[in-house]
């Protein structure tokens, strides 16, 4: 028999949980947060469902060192590269922040590509998660052109050079190729407008526009559930479907009979 608690215990117990119960009678955040952590999920997932998880982990890791290097970085062409030496070689643990935000970009784009390679081919992108699909694939679109902004930030031989082609690329676009190449230059060469125009978009636009998405992304998973293997017997996130007994074909043509049973074609002998 479970020994009762003290009544210091209970009080210590009941300080602890107001604050938590007071959010969630105002709000519900609790109970949605307690339904995302622990709601239903098939028995047979495996390794690749966790991609999805490490693709939204490194991307928080990319917000957290991107805010942390916002604050020392100085986007203006005579300051930005000396803001970057700064940054890599003379700021505490700078070199690992920078480190982490830089290699953690391709890390982002690839995780997405093999969370999107497992969706594909365990067909999750199929009735009703197209529209999942299709946040996805924006996710994976905006994804690579926040790395195309930044890249121009540090302002090097290699980062300048490489926008300019960039830049030139988008510009054989059709139609809109030459507006948006005037819009990321703003002006008619790379300059410091330039320099401003990728940093609004790399620190603010984008991932505004990147955090919307993945949250409605998560939602979409929560309501939809979390798909199954093709070889799965279950439906994701829900009891396995019991088959219904059916008279059609051939199945009904034998059916199991009182006494003396039933012949195959229902008449009794």
């Amino acid at each position: 028999m479970p020994r009762a608690k003290s009544a210091r215990r209970q009080q210590i117990e009941r300080a602890v949980l107001y604050p938590l119960d007071w959010l969630e009678e105002r709000s519900g955040l609790i109970g949605g947060v307690k339904y995302f952590i622990f709601r239903k999920v098939p028995q047979d997932i495996g390794w690749p469902q966790t991609l999805g998880s490490a693709t939204l982990t490194a991307f928080i890791v990319q917000a957290v060192t991107g805010a942390i290097l916002a604050m020392y970085y100085k986007p203006h062409p005579e300051t930005a590269y000396e803001s970057i030496r700064y940054i890599t070689n003379d700021l505490t643990l700078g070199w690992l922040v920078r480190g982490m935000h830089r290699w953690g970009a391709s890390v982002f784009i690839i995780l997405m590509f093999f969370h999107m390679a497992r969706v594909f081919l365990y067909g999750a992108y199929k009735y009703p998660r197209e529209l999942n699909w299709i946040i996805g694939v924006l996710l994976l679109a905006l994804g690579m052109f926040e790395g195309f902004t930044g890249y121009l930030l540090p302002w090097d031989q290699t980062s300048y050079w490489a926008s300019v082609v960039g830049i030139n690329i988008n510009g054989t676009a059709p139609f809109l190729g030459p507006f948006l190449a005037q819009f990321l230059q703003g002006g008619a060469e790379i300059g410091a407008d330039t320099i401003s125009r990728f940093y609004a978009l790399h620190m603010l636009l984008l991932p505004g526009a990147l955090f919307a998405l993945i949250g409605l992304h998560l939602y979409l998973v929560i309501r939809l559930g979390v798909t199954s293997p093709p070889w799965s017997p279950e439906a994701a996130g829900r009891d396995r479907a019991e088959v219904a007994p059916t008279t059609n074909g051939r199945a009904g043509l034998v059916r199991p009979g009182s006494r003396g049973g039933l012949t195959r074609t229902g008449v009794r002998k």
